[in-house]
C-alpha cells in the first residue's frame, strides 16, 4: 500500500511548513489528487489518520480535491479529458495521447492554529 508512504510525505510537508511558518496545530489539510495519480482515496485517508497520530496534525480533517485528467492528442492536436490511462481520444479515437494533467498530488492548503 503506497498510500502509507504518501501520507508520510504529506506529514513531512506539514512539519516543514510548521517549522518555517511557526504554527502548532493543523485542523484541515486540502490535498489535490489527480484522477490519473493511481491513489486509492480511502486507503490514503486511513493512512493519513494513522501517520498523523500524536503529531501536530493529529485529528486533522483530510479534504481531497480531485483534479481531472487531461491529455494532448497527437492525431487531432487537441487537449482532451481522460478519466483513465490507456483510453482512446474521445474526439478521434487515437491512442497517441500524452497525459498533461491529472497525475499530480500536492498539499493545496492548510488550516492551522
Amino acid at each position: 500500500m503506497h498510500e502509507m508512504s504518501l501520507a508520510e510525505g504529506v506529514l513531512t510537508v506539514i512539519q516543514d511548513a510548521a517549522r518555517a511558518q511557526g504554527f502548532a496545530r493543523v485542523r484541515t489539510v486540502w490535498l489535490e489528487i489527480g484522477q490519473l495519480a493511481a491513489v486509492e482515496r480511502e486507503a490514503l485517508r486511513f493512512s493519513f489518520d494513522v501517520v498523523t497520530r500524536g503529531s501536530l496534525a493529529d485529528g486533522a480533517a483530510l479534504e481531497i480535491v480531485d483534479v481531472p485528467g487531461a491529455a494532448w492528442c497527437m492525431q487531432c492536436c487537441e487537449t482532451v479529458a481522460v478519466s483513465e490511462r490507456g483510453e482512446g481520444c474521445p474526439r478521434c479515437g487515437s491512442y497517441q495521447l500524452q497525459v498533461t494533467a491529472g497525475t499530480e498530488m500536492r498539499v493545496k492548503e492548510l488550516e492551522v492554529v
